[in-house]
């Protein structure tokens, strides 16, 4: 009874402890960005000046950078990262299951400069021929403006996409594999075809799909050498993808150690800590999304949409 005591509390002294280090965390950011929230206050989430010899500082441009460049990532990763995810655990031979996985793995595990340099070589010129080869019409659109120099949005989006599919087709690969077998048999037994058994299955997993798209999200949004390398780290605010732009995690790398004044360094503390926040309010509000799915959800029911029209009748 002592020792289930003694196991009970260590192992609760060790959650605590993670608390404490998001805390400290925290109010360090806090106390190390006073001079900066003291002098711009909430103005400093929403101005687009960042002049350090003039002392103006403002985050908006590194905040819309940040967001919209791990937005569009994740909009084009989870399809195919969703993909990767069904194809190994669903439909692949068994002879090229394991290849496959070894490499989706090895791709997590490639550093982020050498995605950097990768993007140098090969994405920057690509996109640089994309945006040339666009007919004029297209062009003239805010989404299409920009000089052709290759570095910008695009590039950054690509970049951080190939970055993100790892983690969520692994994880989905995962969750996946965990999902009862009787499930995918009853969806057979009803009459359905292959595609609607596996429609099935990730109805029935999609609290788990959700979960690995929100970790590719954070995977995204703290990125910062491949990125800082092909964004092109101009603080404006634009839409259109061939535009040079900047974000949080970059202006910090770059910037941090040519801080020249108090002032300055505690901007860019500051920035640090509306990355910091920006990154908890998105996984708690993932954490909502999950809880409230899953407890709507009924595991062993399946989706009328994913039966076929024979056995619904």
């Amino acid at each position: 009874m002592r020792k289930d005591l003694g196991f009970r509390v260590g192992t609760g002294l060790f959650g605590v402890l993670l608390i404490l280090i998001v805390a400290a965390i925290g109010f360090e950011l806090a106390r190390q960005s006073m001079l900066s929230i003291q002098k711009f206050g909430l103005g400093f989430w929403t101005s687009s000046t960042w002049d350090p010899v003039a002392g103006e500082f403002g985050a908006l441009p590194f905040i819309w950078g940040t967001l919209y460049s791990a937005v569009l990532a994740l909009l084009i990763a989870t399809p195919v990262a969703i993909g990767i995810a069904v194809f190994i655990t669903e439909l692949c031979p068994p002879w090229l299951r394991q290849p496959l996985v070894f490499l989706t793995e090895l791709l997590a595990a490639i550093p982020s400069i050498v995605y950097g340099l990768w993007g140098i070589f090969v994405l920057v010129p690509a996109v640089r021929w994309f945006q040339v080869a666009l007919p004029d019409g297209l062009r003239a659109l805010p989404i299409f403006t920009g000089p052709p120099l290759g570095v910008g949005m695009l590039a950054a989006t690509l970049i951080l996409a190939v970055m993100v599919v790892p983690f969520t087709s692994s994880v989905t690969r995962e969750v996946l594999k965990s999902v009862p077998m009787a499930q995918r048999e009853g969806a057979y037994a009803l009459g359905a075809t292959r595609f609607e058994a596996i429609a099935a299955a990730l109805f029935y997993a999609r609290t788990g799909i959700i979960g690995a798209v929100m970790l590719g999200f954070g995977r995204a949004l703290g990125e910062t050498m491949a990125v800082t390398m092909v964004i092109g780290n101009n603080p404006q605010v634009s839409a259109s993808l061939f535009a040079p732009q900047y974000t949080m995690a970059a202006v910090l790398a770059n910037e941090f150690t040519e801080a020249a004044d108090q002032l300055y360094l505690h901007a860019l503390t500051e920035i640090g800590l509306v990355l910091f926040i920006i990154t908890l309010v998105v996984n708690g509000l993932s954490r909502l999304l999950i809880w409230s799915m899953a407890s709507r959800s009924k595991p062993a029911r399946v989706p009328a949409s994913a039966l076929p029209a024979a056995a619904e009748a």
